[in-house]
C-alpha cells in the first residue's frame, strides 16, 4: 500500500480510459441491436411454424365456419399455454424472493430502516414505558434538591472573615508556632 494513504495512480491514462469506455459502449450497442434482430427473426420463424397462411378465397360458408372453430380452438390452447407460463414466472419470482430472504438471514446482514426523529414529552415517554401505571403529569423539578439562599450567604460571610494573613504567619513562625500547630491540630488528648 501507499505510505501516504493516497489511492495508487492508475497505469492507464485518462484518454486511454475514455477511448476504451467508448469502444465498450459501441460494442454493447451493437450487441443490443443484434439481439433485437435475432428476437424478431425468432418471432417470425415461430409464427411461421404455428400459423400457416390462411386460404380463405373460394371457401363456402360451412368451410369458413369450420375454419373459425379451428382458430378458436387454437386460440384457447395458446391462451392456456400463456396462462401456464405466466403462472410459472410468478411462482419462480416468489421462490427467488424467498431464497434471497434466506440468503440474507444466513449472511446476517439486514438493512436497517431509516429512523425518524420524534419529539416526545416526559409524560408521553412515561406513559409509553409504564402504560396504565403512569398517572398524572411528572414534575421533574420536584425531585431536585432545594438550596436555601440564606445558607449560601452565611458561607460567603464565613469565608470573608479570614482576616489578615500576615498575623497568621507571624503567630505560626518559630518553634512556638509549630508547637501550637501540634497542640491544636492533631495531638489533642
Amino acid at each position: 500500500m501507499n505510505p501516504k494513504g493516497d489511492k495508487p495512480k492508475s497505469k492507464i491514462s485518462a484518454s486511454r480510459k475514455l477511448s476504451l469506455k467508448m469502444l465498450l459502449l459501441t460494442r454493447a450497442c451493437e450487441d443490443l441491436e443484434k439481439e433485437k434482430q435475432e428476437r424478431e427473426e425468432e418471432k417470425v420463424r415461430y409464427l411461421g411454424e404455428k400459423l400457416p397462411p390462411l386460404q380463405m378465397s373460394g371457401l363456402s360458408m360451412d368451410d369458413l365456419q369450420k375454419l373459425c372453430k379451428q382458430l378458436h380452438e387454437k386460440i384457447d390452447v395458446v391462451d392456456e399455454e400463456r396462462y401456464d407460463c405466466e403462472h410459472k414466472v410468478v411462482k419462480h419470482n416468489k421462490d427467488i424472493h424467498e431464497l434471497k430472504l434466506k440468503v440474507q438471514d444466513l449472511g446476517g446482514k439486514f438493512k436497517k430502516p431509516a429512523l425518524r426523529k420524534v419529539r416526545v414529552s416526559a409524560d408521553e415517554m412515561m406513559r409509553a414505558l409504564l402504560g396504565s401505571k403512569h398517572k398524572g403529569s411528572m414534575d421533574l423539578r420536584a425531585n431536585l434538591k432545594s438550596v436555601k439562599k440564606e445558607d449560601v450567604k452565611q458561607d460567603k460571610v464565613l469565608t470573608t472573615e479570614v482576616g489578615d494573613w500576615r498575623k497568621n504567619v507571624e503567630a505560626m513562625s518559630g518553634m512556638e508556632g509549630r508547637k501550637k500547630m501540634f497542640d491544636t491540630g492533631g495531638g489533642a488528648q
